[in-house]
């Protein structure tokens, strides 16, 4: 597909839709009439903006409407993409703009300047630490580089290395066109044998590829059965029939070793797209996928939204997981959007988990999805043994956290040669600060939450809201010093911990604040396969998808976490989370074993993983929504007020419960304080709105809120199906 550009004059009016959150195209003249989809770039104001032709309005004799400033023949979004714009933006309650945003997310790559290459020109007049990191690279390899590419190189942000150009220190020294990267160089591919569970799964995808027509599939199978393989046989099906096939996972984490596996079976590299990626490599992966030249694409719940050409197989990896429900902007989930996706291009789509969401195990009995399911683990590896530690019996001294029979547990596993991990989802190293003379705890001043201590960083966090400071020498409200102490523990406190029962193991932290880039990623899971990691410490983005061979013993340190509060998935959340964490024990010949620390052996999650009868639990957890009428027997739409005055806030809220239409199948719940009331500087109120399953909101919602005009300086968000309640 070429990039012809070409400047246009006025004639014919074109409706152009860009990505702003507004709910209406813009109109503009064109020279000549343009296909819905075309790519274009208009003035806006006092920018300039790439957008998509929405439709071509006819002749124009208008004098007001400004031209187009490019449109990139043959350059056109796929029909399905325009589709799917409109179907989210109706569901979603966004506007079109909003998801346009998603869509486009690299258009410049069509640009054929390309990019701007900067080189040494001559010795800057003023030298800093960060400026001389730039000359002594340039000067040890004198090249060209994109700023973009010096700043990811150098570790220099673009705004010193802008002022270096204006200085005339680095000058433009030519233009790279955009283009894809080489291809990653072909390996053999090497085809496991798989199990006659495994090949019988994959026969039945492979019957839905070759139809033609949409389906989708619940690929179920314990932790280690082997439900990546299976969905590579769909993947290779694609490949040879042409088309392109696109893998999601819910984090970067899981990425790394999944990239290893995809390359042993394939003898190349996919496409990746993450927030991660260099501006280059963004550009060029925006382009491939838009031209259809990158057959198999891996990444986060984002890329849902690039413009496929071709997709005909969708795979959600983890499809249980919280990860692929985006909270901010276009609030969705993308495993829902993913089906409705596949739907559009009479694709199949594949949803895998060892622990299916209560959502997807109702559509399966309702026949709406096929069902597969691997019942064993891979080759000869067994499942985990599950023993409960009842910490009301086995006591721990006040500032310890692993109790003596998993102390004991982990020095037998260490003696035999294998490898632990210690879970505690808990960032940091205490999640509360406490004054020991007042009772004073350390809050976010712009959050209404306790901050973070992290010990090793010596910082406190909010994980809310990224406010960051120092621990105090004294307290603000007593003004005694020395004198707040950790309450609670973290993955910190954990490895300071096991640093002292067992000094001479060697331990990893796997948490995203020190995890901060796929190559640390890389090089974390490098060590770990190497055996030079005994003891790995983590949260929850170490819970799914790897496989460590050496692993034998899971300890879970806190059980009970995830069970309290006011989020109706709190259960089924914990079942999920605690079950695919056990899953990492035992992957091959040597059989695990998961130690459970928890106050309430009793509950049904801690019944139902001892049993491992996942079964039994989801039907206690289905009768008990069931009688309550919530998802997934009914519906929910979430309205969060927020705003930087509290009784306004809450005046909003109050009216508005006043103006809901009384409405069967409709009922309205709250208003009252959102669990985190304060957020980000912002006051905030909820409404939950619930409704009989076959009744959609959307339309309530419309009528409602026309009825009831919010004040400007109140803002509102709609969380249609939502997931988290905070």
């Amino acid at each position: 597909m070429s990039s012809n550009l070409s400047p246009v004059k006025a004639s014919t009016k074109v409706s152009v839709l860009l990505p702003v959150p507004l709910n209406h195209p813009f109109d503009y003249t064109s020279d000549y009439p343009l296909p819905p989809g075309a790519l274009v770039k208009v003035p806006f104001g006092y920018r300039e903006l790439y957008g998509i032709v929405w439709e071509t309005a006819g002749p124009s004799s208008s004098k007001t409407l400004k031209p187009l400033l490019t449109a990139y023949e043959n350059i056109r979004l796929p029909e399905v993409s325009l589709k799917f714009i409109e179907w989210v933006s109706a569901y979603t309650m966004s506007s079109p703009g909003q998801i346009l945003k998603m869509i486009l997310s690299a258009p410049e790559a069509f640009e054929a300047k390309g990019e701007s290459l900067y080189g040494l020109a001559k010795p800057p007049t003023r030298t800093t630490p960060k400026r001389k990191k730039v000359i002594d690279f340039l000067k040890a390899f004198p090249e060209s580089l994109p700023l973009a590419e010096l700043s990811e190189k150098t570790d220099v942000s673009e705004s010193i290395l802008k002022g270096l150009v204006k200085e005339g220190v680095l000058t433009l020294q030519g233009e790279r066109p955009w283009a894809l990267p080489p291809s990653p160089s072909q390996k053999p591919a090497q085809k496991p044998q798989l199990s006659s569970d495994q090949l019988a799964a994959a026969e039945e995808i492979k019957k839905s590829l070759s139809s033609q027509a949409f389906h989708t599939f619940l690929l179920e199978g314990v932790t280690g059965s082997g439900k990546t393989e299976v969905y590579f046989e769909a993947i290779d099906h694609v490949l040879q029939k042409e088309g392109q096939a696109l893998v999601m996972l819910p984090e970067i984490a899981l990425s790394a070793q999944w990239l290893q596996r995809f390359e042993t079976r394939f003898g190349f590299q996919p496409a990746v797209w993450h927030s991660d990626l260099g501006q280059r490599q963004r550009k060029s992966t925006f382009r491939a996928i838009w031209e259809g030249n990158a057959p198999v694409i891996v990444g986060t719940r984002s890329t849902l939204f690039l413009p496929f050409p071709d997709l005909k197989l969708l795979i959600v990896d983890e499809e249980h997981d919280g990860s692929y429900k985006q909270e901010e902007g276009v609030i969705y989930n993308a495993r829902d959007m993913a089906i409705v996706r596949a739907r559009l291009s009479q694709a199949t789509c594949i949803l895998a988990s060892a622990t299916p969401s209560l959502e997807t195990e109702v559509n399966v009995q309702s026949e709406k999805y096929r069902h597969l399911h691997l019942a064993n683990r891979y080759g000869n590896a067994e499942m985990p043994e599950v023993k409960l530690i009842d910490l009301r019996k086995v006591k721990t001294a006040s500032q310890e956290c692993i109790s003596v029979p998993l102390r004991q547990a982990l020095r037998e596993t260490l003696g035999r040669g294998e490898q632990a991990m210690l879970f505690l989802n808990r960032r940091g190293y205490a999640p509360l600060m406490l004054c020991r003379s007042c009772g004073d705890r350390l809050m976010c001043p712009q959050c209404s939450v306790s901050l973070v201590y992290h010990k090793f960083q010596d910082k406190l966090l909010c994980h809310h809201c990224g406010y960051l400071t120092r621990l105090p020498p004294s307290c603000p409200a007593c003004m005694e010093e020395n004198t707040y102490s950790s309450v609670g523990p973290g993955v910190e406190k954990v490895y300071e911990e096991i640093k002292t029962i067992l000094p001479q193991a060697r331990c990893a932290l796997m948490t995203s604040d020190h995890l901060t880039t796929t190559q640390k990623i890389f090089d974390l899971v490098q060590q770990i396969q190497n055996h030079e990691v005994d003891i790995l410490i983590g949260t929850q983005i170490m819970a799914k998808g790897h496989h460590f061979p050496l692993l034998t013993l899971v300890g879970i340190i806190d059980g009970d976490g995830a069970l309290s509060g006011c989020d109706l998935r709190a259960s089924e959340r914990s079942f999920q989370l605690l079950h695919q964490v056990a899953g990492r024990s035992g992957r091959e010949e040597r059989r695990g074993q998961v130690l459970l620390q928890t106050h309430g052996p009793e509950h049904p999650v801690m019944q139902a993983l001892v049993q491992q009868n996942r079964a039994q639990f989801f039907a206690l957890e289905s009768d008990q929504r069931s009688t309550l009428g919530f998802p997934p027997y009914g519906r929910l739409a979430a309205l969060i007020l927020s705003g930087k005055k509290k009784d306004e806030v809450e005046k909003t809220a109050r009216m508005l419960a006043k103006k809901f239409p009384s409405i069967e199948k409709a009922e309205l719940l709250g208003p009252t304080p959102a669990p985190l009331s304060f957020l980000r500087g912002h006051y905030r109120w909820r409404l939950l709105l619930k409704t009989a399953k076959d009744f959609p909101p959307q339309p309530l919602l419309k009528l409602w809120l026309s009825k009831a005009p919010l004040p400007s300086s109140v803002r509102i968000q709609i969380d249609i199906d939502p997931y988290s309640f905070f």
